[in-house]
């Protein structure tokens, strides 16, 4: 894959892109389905061809760009910040889990044994859904720090919603991985700000 802002961009969608359906799920009761769809799907293309294929093309992440582009670009609303709290948090988590080799390993075969159930069913199915919130619970949820999200308990306490939270999570930490593995590093989102922003623009 190219080190280049169009890739390190693409990723970040994805960070943004699977955290913002984790509110969407918590405040709203519901999530966008393609959204959720093209989120889930990231985690089955494990070896893409380039960091685009993995979301399906850029305008499959437009809600994802739009955050990094609303972000970078200066915005400071309440959602927003909340937003990037989890996009922050799955990024020290991302750090933590390639200290972990074993735990990388035991999230893609887990990943690997839910392809056959996610062919027949789609990834969106609550059976794969339920598949990868067990991954989720079982390996990244031990690591720290915890990721709390903040929404209606009515809504976090459904079953198929904490499911939904927890697959969009570990979908994240995909991105987040990939985000690392095309050039992307902390330090872009504090002295590069705008030149992504700008990249995130282009695309949309």
């Amino acid at each position: 894959m190219s080190y280049a802002y169009k890739d390190i961009v693409l990723a970040l969608a994805g960070i943004a892109q699977a955290c913002a359906l984790v509110q969407q799920v918590a405040r709203k009761n519901s999530a966008d389905s393609v959204a959720l769809e093209v989120s889930l799907e990231s985690l089955f293309k494990i070896n893409a061809d380039n960091t685009e294929a993995i979301y399906g093309s850029a305008a499959d992440v437009r809600p994802g760009l739009k955050a990094v582009q609303e972000q970078l670009g200066g915005s400071r609303a309440p959602a927003n910040l909340e937003l990037m709290r989890y996009a922050a948090n799955v990024m020290q988590l991302e750090r933590a889990l390639a200290k972990n080799p074993r735990m990388l390993e035991r999230i893609r075969t887990g990943i690997e044994g839910a392809q056959e159930k996610r062919q027949a069913l789609g990834a969106a199915h609550p059976d794969v859904i339920a598949h990868l919130a067990q991954i989720y619970s079982e390996t990244i949820s031990t690591l720290t720090p915890r990721i709390i999200v903040q929404g209606e308990q009515g809504y976090l306490s459904n079953p198929d919603n904490a499911n939904k939270v927890r697959a969009l999570l570990l979908a994240a930490i995909r991105s987040a991985v990939l985000w690392r593995q095309v050039g992307g590093r902390r330090w872009q989102l504090l002295f590069a700000r705008g030149a992504l922003a700008r990249e995130a623009a282009a695309m949309l």
